[in-house]
């Protein structure tokens, strides 16, 4: 039902993942992408912004019309995850959860801290390895929450309709049956993976463990809830852009030729730039 559509060139400051619907119109991933795929069963909807085994930080971006994907820049320079050994770049497809915002002036009563103004991101664990861009199907299994600089940043746990494992997959205590160890490599990555860049352990709450499926879907509900507030003006929508083509009564909504004329405006596909040599290097975590 949707399409991701590359612009720019790859590794530079001018790429941009733009998404049309079946009908060929520009899109918001964040806001024009449905959070459910079937509401009977709980399927989710997941903007893939980054690949497994990838170290490239891309993101959609909040601040421009339409919330096309772009790499994070800090402090000037294209931002890529260090590979903390024994990890290489990623090791889920990541991603987040459209029509869902943590709002960053609400404290989380959960964690004590408030949002992290972003949507709320998921890990999707399945054996494919997926594309940027992709839009695919998840069950949720159950949801950590990273304490990042001060903002509570939810982690849902899910898992691709497809695959193989999906059958056996359907709460947080599944995954270690089926998948040994992958939760602690999980909450491992999160906490060591910004220490090469200089800055200390994350933290979580409720001690690194896991919650289940139903208070993970709580937590959904209340974040979508919170998106619902930010599209109708009802919230302080900051430097978001909450410009959408399909959210009936928002006051942000955009006809076609508008979103037309923002996906027109950027740069046309390019190869990708050359990664420096660093980008594959191998940091090694003392704790």
């Amino acid at each position: 039902m949707f399409s991701a559509i590359e612009r720019g060139s790859p590794y530079t400051p001018n790429y941009r993942v733009f998404y049309k619907n079946q009908e060929g119109n520009p899109i918001s991933p964040l806001h024009d992408i449905p959070l459910l795929a079937n509401a009977e069963q709980n399927v989710f909807n997941m903007v893939v912004e980054i690949p497994r085994w990838s170290n490239a930080k891309m993101e959609i971006c909040l601040t421009e019309p339409l919330n096309p994907i772009k790499q994070d820049v800090k402090k000037g320079k294209l931002r890529f995850v260090c590979n903390s050994f024994p990890h290489h770049g990623y090791i889920w497809n990541y991603g987040a959860l459209p029509q869902t915002w943590e709002n960053p002036n609400v404290l989380d009563t959960a964690t004590g801290y408030k949002g992290d103004n972003d949507p709320i991101d998921v890990c999707e664990i399945g054996h494919r390895v997926a594309k940027r861009g992709d839009v695919v199907q998840v069950k949720v299994l159950g949801i950590m929450a990273l304490i990042d600089e001060g903002e509570t940043d939810w982690k849902v746990l899910a898992i691709n309709v497809n695959d193989p494992l999906a059958e056996k997959l359907n709460n947080v205590n599944d995954i270690e049956k089926e998948m040994p160890g992958f939760l602690q490599a999980t909450v491992e990555w999160f906490k060591i993976y910004k220490i090469p860049d200089g800055k200390p352990e994350n933290q979580f709450a409720f001690n690194g463990e896991a919650r289940d499926r139903d208070y993970a879907l709580n937590i959904i509900k209340e974040v979508h809830e919170h998106w619902k507030h930010l599209i109708q003006q009802q919230a302080d929508a900051g430097t978001i852009s909450c410009a959408n083509v399909t959210i009936p009564d928002s006051p942000y909504k955009v006809g076609a030729e508008d979103a037309d004329k923002i996906f027109s405006e950027s740069p046309n596909p390019g190869p990708p730039a050359d990664l420096e040599s660093n980008v594959d290097k191998w940091y090694y975590i003392s704790r």
